[in-house]
């Protein structure tokens, strides 16, 4: 027998049902949104306020954020990101944070701060004055911190049906501009070191052609007294946007 064919008013109905649907994946395609992680004192807010091109509030620069954070960058034929920065203090609301942007509602990709051991310390509740850490104490609090994170991106990407990015942007490069390549060779895939050990894990989890990693610097500040002026700070950020609108489609 031949289908019945939908009267007008059914389909009318059906359309309307389904807008909604259609216009929120448009506007995922549109406005992917990246989770921005890492440990505290690594510079992640200041960092999505610079792709968002969104100044800083003092305080927060000073003491980092205990809730989650939203910037949305807007650029040309309506795309864009949507940046989740999730607090890096080891608290009851980073750990719902993290649950939801990568299991509540995951999100389209990842960039993960480091700082190659040169997080601002933070100083103990109750305490004044600045905090202190050696660098070796910050290299392993970041090295536990990606291990919390990976677990989560890698339970993620096991479960999306197309492959998940991942940008690791090592920031306050202007602290160390001589040794920028020693730096990015420290948080490569296959470099031997300890993060790198993690990353290869990490991929085998997720599977290597469902998991992408890019490896990228970054300084939010450049400028007199910095190691890198304010021009060779645009282009950083500039380059880590582009990639960015690349892992997502937009150009």
């Amino acid at each position: 027998m031949p289908r019945p064919v939908p009267r007008p008013a059914a389909r009318i109905r059906h359309g309307l049902a389904s807008a909604p649907e259609r216009v929120g994946h448009l506007f995922r395609r549109r406005f992917p949104v990246v989770a921005v992680t890492g440990m505290t004192g690594v510079g992640k807010t200041r960092l999505a306020d610079r792709l968002s091109r969104r100044a800083t509030h003092a305080a927060t620069a000073e003491v980092g954020s205990a809730v989650m954070e939203r910037r949305t960058r807007r650029g040309s034929r309506l795309r864009g990101f949507r940046f989740l920065v999730v607090p890096g203090d080891n608290a009851a609301t980073r750990l719902g944070a993290l649950d939801e942007v990568f299991h509540d509602e995951p999100v389209d990709g990842v960039v993960h701060v480091v700082a190659w051991g040169h997080a601002t310390p933070r100083r103990t509740a109750g305490t004044t004055g600045p905090g202190s850490a050696t660098r070796e104490e910050l290299l392993a609090a970041e090295l536990e911190d990606w291990t919390i994170t990976a677990h989560r991106i890698a339970s993620m990407a096991v479960r999306r049906d197309r492959p998940v990015w991942l940008v690791v942007a090592v920031t306050k490069t202007d602290l160390f501009p001589d040794r920028v390549d020693e730096a990015l060779a420290h948080y490569s895939p296959g470099s031997g070191t300890p993060f790198g050990d993690r990353l290869d894990e990490l991929r085998a989890l997720a599977g290597g052609a469902r998991l992408s990693v890019d490896v990228l610097p970054v300084c939010s500040e450049g400028g007199k007294g910095a190691g890198v002026t304010a021009k060779e700070a645009d282009a950083m950020v500039d380059a880590l946007a582009l990639r960015l609108a690349q892992l997502s489609g937009h150009v």
